[in-house]
């Protein structure tokens, strides 16, 4: 499996041989455009910043909601949550998506906003990569997904939907995360197998593909 951030919440995902892109953004999120081919497109609910469909290449087949789904031997499973910490209240609902092929299962939490239930982490594990929100206002903060990763105990943790040069909104930066932990690798890419990992959690920042 091979993952690239394509910024905020959206990854590019290389996986038995399809291309899977996450949460795609338009333009008026400040990060320029890069237009990506899919396979698969997943989107965790319906704001601007998460389902622009329309700015990838191809006939992707876009995966929304909760439900299983299998394509080509990849499983993608929708999991029911919150986007705030209300119940849906303030900002609707979210799917958070696990994706498993070649050994490996990757969770995308989408824009969590509430902390996961014990029912909701049982969904969810196990997990070898987790793509984790940590810049608050939206979604859940820092601390609080450090919660999460403590949680759900990945292999891998990679925050996503922080502040960055590029964004127009406030959010805060990566560092407010990383900051409770010892050890943080920043790569360009994450390309990995199954038999390479191993516990305990590596946190991993991705640098912005900008190309």
């Amino acid at each position: 499996m091979k993952i690239w951030w394509r910024g905020h919440a959206s990854f590019y995902i290389e996986v038995s041989g399809y291309k899977i892109i996450t949460d795609p953004f338009n333009l008026e999120l400040g990060y320029p455009m890069i237009r990506n081919q899919a396979d698969i497109v997943t989107v965790s609910h319906d704001h601007w910043d998460h389902n622009a469909v329309d700015t990838i290449l191809g006939n992707p087949k876009v995966i929304l909601g909760t439900g299983a789904t299998e394509i080509a031997g990849i499983k993608l499973q929708g999991i029911a949550s919150f986007h705030d910490r209300h119940e849906g209240r303030e900002r609707g609902t979210n799917t958070i998506f696990k994706i498993t092929a070649d050994g490996l299962t990757l969770v995308h939490l989408g824009d969590l906003g509430q902390m996961l239930t014990d029912q909701q982490a049982e969904k969810i594990a196990p997990v070898d990569i987790l793509l984790v929100p940590v810049g608050g206002n939206y979604t859940i903060d820092a601390r609080q997904a450090v919660t999460v990763v403590n949680k759900l105990q990945p292999k891998v943790a990679i925050p996503m939907h922080y502040s960055t040069p590029h964004l127009s909104f406030p959010l805060a930066p990566v560092e407010e995360f990383t900051f409770y932990y010892d050890q943080v690798t920043k790569k360009p890419y994450l390309d990995v197998e199954a038999d390479q990992l191993a516990v305990p959690t590596r946190i991993i920042v991705l640098e912005y593909l900008s190309s």
